[in-house]
């Protein structure tokens, strides 16, 4: 059987999630979709769509959508799912796993992960945030988990954008991408996005090729004054990007420059040196112990020694996986790119070991 694509929906209260969740259960939309809900959930969708004196854990929609409610942990959940589908007791094509409103989706990633029978079903397609503009800057400043959400996307979707101005909205997009530069970052309307810009993102799949945002590097190597920041990631260890900076930029007024002091931060190492395979296994295995709980996503292709093919590796806290990707083209650089994303990781020890695992 085809594995089930899921995707993780997390954000923000009052983002939108349950507006888009509704949709999904209600639109003719075509698409059969089994929703997996949290019933701790702040804002109940049960309410609004379903019966609620039904002991029944799951509900076929209208539009052949499914409904699920928790009641024992994801796992299960899951495998039930699974299972049903497996007998042909129930037709669904992807799965939509909704996290309460503070959670860390930490651990529902790590369920994809860690464990083979859900791993023989389900293929963990993205994870995506909703943030929403009006209240961003404050529940940002206030909530390590709102901060840990923005870290942990693959993809962003800005909802009440129309209710701020356009710089607000360019000084929350800015502080985002300084946050997670490999999520792109969108502003919708949940009453009217397209679904197909929800789904199948393969923000997640190991064997999709891996880009970081290339507009993050460009704006690394542009928009500053190398003289006073230095961003040549392969010899400097000293600044994390904008963040000792005092160049034009950082001071136009946009209030970004008051955002350099989030917890969560990335960065990102390049090299065109190979990597020495038992090295950096060493030294990632070190890193993973110390900060796994801290780390938030980790991904990269990497120019490993001994094999013509890309390898493409990624992880989430304490778990990482590696893959074998496509060859290297004829005449393509064999530039290892690495991104991490985690919450107050030290920047220097990271691209020393980094350094010190290349051939």
């Amino acid at each position: 059987m085809a594995l089930i694509p899921a995707t993780i929906l997390t954000g923000f209260l009052g983002s939108g999630k349950t507006t888009l969740l509704k949709r999904v259960l209600q639109e003719a939309h075509g698409q059969k979709i089994a929703v997996i809900e949290n019933e701790f959930g702040e804002e109940n969708i049960d309410n609004d769509i379903l019966v609620s004196d039904t002991n029944e854990q799951i509900i076929q929609m209208s539009n052949g959508c499914i409904c699920c409610t928790i009641r024992e942990d994801l796992r299960t959940t899951l495998q039930l799912l699974a299972a049903k589908k497996r007998k042909g007791l129930l037709d669904f094509e992807r799965v939509v796993i909704e996290t309460t409103g503070l959670a860390d989706p930490g651990p529902v990633t790590q369920t994809f992960f860690m464990d083979d029978e859900i791993a023989e079903s389900f293929l963990l397609d993205s994870v995506i945030t909703l943030v929403d503009a009006k209240h961003a800057a404050q529940q940002l400043n206030d909530r390590q988990e709102a901060r840990r959400q923005v870290g942990f996307a693959d993809q962003l979707f800005i909802s009440k954008a129309d209710l701020v101005s356009a710089e607000e909205l360019a000084a929350l997009q800015h502080r985002l991408k300084h946050m997670n530069p490999r999520a792109p970052q969108k502003a919708v309307h949940f009453g009217d996005v397209a679904l197909n810009e929800v789904f199948d993102l393969r923000g997640f799949n190991l064997n999709a090729k891996l880009e970081i945002d290339p507009d993050f590097l460009k704006e690394e190597e542009h928009d500053h004054d190398h003289s006073q920041c230095g961003h040549d990631h392969s010899h400097d260890h000293d600044h994390a990007h904008g963040e000792h900076c005092n160049h034009p930029s950082h001071q136009h007024g946009h209030g970004h420059h008051h955002h350099h002091d989030d917890d969560v931060k990335s960065f990102v190492f390049r090299s065109d040196r190979a990597l020495d395979p038992a090295k950096l296994e060493d030294f990632l295995g070190a890193i993973i112990n110390i900060y796994g709980p801290r780390l938030l996503r980790y991904k990269g292709v990497l120019n490993m020694k001994g094999t013509d093919r890309k390898v493409i590796f990624q992880g989430v806290h304490q778990l990482m996986g590696s893959d074998l990707g496509p060859q290297w083209a004829e005449g393509e650089p064999r530039t290892s790119k690495m991104v991490f994303i985690g919450i107050d990781l030290p920047r220097d020890i990271f691209l020393q070991g980094l350094e010190q695992s290349l051939v």
